[in-house]
């Protein structure tokens, strides 16, 4: 099978709780922390491990909460390859309201970045095999500017490693021009502002995804549509994937899950269908748990199966 790494250049240590109910001033009663790793390419390569694959994990590590994050990976048996950056790793705050059953995400700035920090995560990416997939996931961090990240991304397809991008903004912008990905995962709001223009209907949306494809921006685009599953459009065509209706209890996670559950599939050279499906089947799995869980490996192939069953032979 391919070889798997993913890149969070913003890394976090996230803490999950519960109160009874949110209001200003007062003192709100939490439950004991959950701690887990967070940050888009760990969690994608958490994802990965929980599917069954291995997914090595490069990212800075600063500090306390650092170390506590490399030890929570290393408990979940993720491979890691990290550079000890000055700042401390950030610690991000999920609370779960008993009363409302709303959630509430607390997301911190990311640490800052040194240029010498970059250039010993650069020096690690670049360190990749020929033909790997290398998944580059999150947001960036202070100091590091999207001028950086082309250059990381043009060195690392000149060198054939095989990219997979699910981030936003400049950074997917950014990503695209370099070109050739193997596979992006936008909303329909991301790829509504790729495009530079609103996408109001179905077909609005799939000749969206088209044309990246047609560009040589992409091989592969899968638009996340939130309860409506995912559109995943390749130059052969496209399918859309609706899941079945779930008990959804948070949405976190649900976009690392698919994306990890995408990429397994891809290394494992299974069809364009049976990639999208079993990444609606893990997304879709991660929302049936609270606080920031992933997906989980019997709950996704129920899902996966599900959706993969031929369609009823229609009566008449």
């Amino acid at each position: 099978m391919t070889c798997i790494y993913t890149l969070t250049l913003a890394p976090s240590l996230d803490s999950a709780t519960t109160t009874p109910q949110i209001y200003p001033e007062g003192k709100l009663r939490c439950s004991s922390p959950v701690f887990e790793p967070g940050g888009g390419g760990i969690n994608v390569a958490r994802a990965i491990t929980f599917l069954g694959g291995t997914a090595t994990a490069i990212f800075p590590a600063g500090g306390a909460t650092g170390e506590h994050l490399i030890s929570l990976l290393a408990a979940e048996n993720v491979p890691v390859a990290t550079v000890e950056a000055r700042d401390w790793t950030r610690q991000n705050l999920h609370v779960h309201v008993e009363s409302s059953g709303g959630q509430y995400r607390f997301v911190m700035p990311g640490a800052a970045l040194s240029d010498n920090e970059f250039l010993q995560l650069e020096k690690k990416v670049l360190e990749i095999e020929s033909g790997a997939l290398l998944v580059i996931s999150g947001s960036l961090p202070p100091g590091v500017a999207v001028d950086k990240l082309m250059r990381l991304i043009t060195a690392v397809r000149q060198r054939g490693i095989r990219c997979i991008i699910d981030s936003s903004g400049e950074a997917l912008a950014t990503a695209l021009t370099v070109g050739g990905m193997e596979l992006v995962k936008p909303n329909q709001k991301e790829l509504s502002a790729l495009v530079n223009r609103e996408l109001l209907q179905p077909d609005d949306v799939r000749e969206a995804a088209q044309s990246l494809i047609d560009s040589g921006k992409t091989r592969r685009v899968v638009v996340s549509l939130g309860a409506q599953g995912a559109l995943g459009v390749d130059k052969d065509g496209c399918i859309q994937v609706v899941p079945p209706p779930v008990k959804s209890q948070s949405t976190v996670g649900a976009g690392d899950s698919m994306v990890g559950a995408m990429t397994l599939k891809l290394a494992q050279e299974a069809t364009f269908e049976e990639m999208v499906r079993f990444g609606v089947a893990a997304g879709s799995a991660a929302t049936l748990n609270k606080g920031t869980r992933l997906c989980a490996a019997g709950e996704t192939q129920k899902i996966y199966r599900y959706l993969s069953r031929p369609p009823e032979p229609v009566r008449r």
